[in-house]
């Protein structure tokens, strides 16, 4: 199990934490569940038990230590309850955030830069599959179609081999017409709006997503009230 997860440590990964999560994971993958990318919190100060993330082609798990390395919490997230995927690049390392379709909002942070873009490459490859399911019966109904389309060419073959050239009279009989081609007058671009206060309905679902966790903010520090905070999550949530 160990050497199925050395390829995890070339993007500056820390060996204790992998393995760690691999003496767990274990007994947490179900059958047919696959690892796709383990991403480990890496701080700015030493960080003696960091969080990880697991990505697989179920599920996203939270693996967070806890009793001084004893022990450690798993908490997992199906891709059909996830709706929308974010990093968030900063100066030390970046944000992994993802949202749940039960409006629940999940992040992790101090992610190194190439492990948070793997992860979220990865977590839109989940999610394209998942919205875009791959049927088994599709290569079976390509070939039938190929093999249909041959014998159409093989029977015009035979057909045209029985024609007899002293029947052709005239050459624009076989030459075939002229292609004819369409011109397009090339539109210029238009100029982008001004730059100014936008609606929630021009912003995208990144800085939606962003607003949501400053109004988050503003709640924790006891600047709104909750009232105010459900409002303001109810109308960003309308618009993602």
């Amino acid at each position: 199990m160990k050497e199925q997860f050395k390829k995890f440590l070339n993007e500056e990964q820390d060996p204790k934490a992998i393995e760690k999560i691999t003496s767990k994971l274990n007994d947490l993958l179900m059958r047919g569940e696959e690892v796709g990318y383990i991403a480990v919190q890496k701080k700015p100060a030493i960080t003696v038990f960091p969080d990880s993330i697991v990505l697989t082609n179920k599920r996203i798990i939270i693996c967070k230590p806890k009793n001084l390395g004893l022990s450690m919490d798993f908490t997992d997230y199906t891709w059909d309850d996830i709706a929308s995927t974010f990093v968030k690049e900063n100066i030390l390392g970046s944000e992994f955030s993802f949202g749940t379709k039960t409006d629940l909002a999940v992040s992790i942070d101090y992610i190194p830069k190439i492990q948070a873009r793997k992860i979220y490459t990865y977590a839109k490859e989940q999610l394209d599959i998942l919205k875009n399911p791959v049927t088994a019966a599709a290569p079976a109904v390509e070939t039938v179609q190929a093999e249909e389309l041959v014998e159409d060419e093989i029977e015009e073959v035979e057909e045209i081999e029985e024609v007899e050239t002293e029947e052709v009279t005239s050459f624009a009989e076989i030459l075939p017409a002229a292609p004819v081609y369409e011109t397009y007058e090339q539109i210029p671009p238009q100029a982008p709006a001004p730059s100014g206060d936008r609606k929630l309905s021009e912003l995208s679902k990144e800085e939606l997503f962003d607003k949501l966790q400053n109004y988050k903010k503003l709640l924790d520090n006891g600047l709104i009230m909750q009232g105010e905070y459900d409002a303001y999550k109810k109308e960003i949530l309308s618009y993602m």
